[in-house]
Formats: structure tokens, C-alpha cells, sequence
């Protein structure tokens, strides 16, 4: 089945950057359709970002995200500027291909405080 692995989250100022990793082990990432998902404490899970796995295409939420993929490591990432309080969430990446069970990351914690 496979395993995601997450990184790089934590505590960051308000207008500051992060970038969020998500490694897969098992299969091909670059194939398969990755969303980004957040879940604001106190408030519904909601989609951030998405890489279509057949066409490359991306689509966001927002326009302070964007995808990057490393086909080398096996990775994506979600790269986040100009942070803001209100993206303090746990950050989640999944990855989907028909026919075979979605893959979820452990997720990863993004505070944004000053």
C-alpha cells in the first residue's frame, strides 16, 4: 500500500514561509493525484491544494500555495508564503490513484503566531 511520510511544519511569524514535505515510500508519487488538506483547530478540514497525478495540473485554495514535486526523492512539497495566523493548522497530505486505497500522511503541525 504504501506509507507518506510529513515534514516541516512548526512555529513561524506572521508573513514568514514554510514548506511542507511529503515523501512517499512504495510507489510513485509523480502518478498518483496528492491533495493538501489543513485542519484549523475548531473548525472544518478543508483542501488547500492539489496535484493531478495524470496531467501535472495544480489547483489552490489560496495563491500564497504552490505545489512543487521532486521525482528523485519521491516527494511533494507545499510551499506557503506570506504566512498568516489564520493557517495554523495540522496539514495533511493524501495521495489517490483509482483503484487502490488512498494514502494519508501523518500530517504536520503549522503555528503561525507572533
Amino acid at each position: 500500500q504504501g506509507q507518506l511520510e510529513q515534514s516541516g511544519g512548526g512555529l513561524v511569524q506572521p508573513g514568514g514561509s514554510l514548506r511542507l514535505s511529503c515523501v512517499a515510500s512504495g510507489f510513485i508519487l509523480s502518478r498518483r493525484t496528492v491533495n493538501w488538506y489543513r485542519h484549523p483547530p475548531g473548525k472544518e478540514r478543508e483542501r488547500v491544494a492539489v496535484r493531478v497525478g495524470a496531467t501535472g495540473d495544480t489547483s489552490y485554495a489560496d495563491s500564497r500555495f504552490t505545489i512543487a514535486i521532486d521525482d528523485d526523492k519521491n516527494a511533494v512539497y507545499l510551499q506557503m508564503d506570506n504566512l498568516k495566523t489564520d493557517d495554523t493548522a495540522m496539514y495533511y497530505c493524501n495521495a489517490i490513484q483509482l483503484g487502490r486505497p488512498v494514502v494519508w500522511g501523518q500530517g504536520t503541525q503549522v503555528t503561525v503566531s507572533s
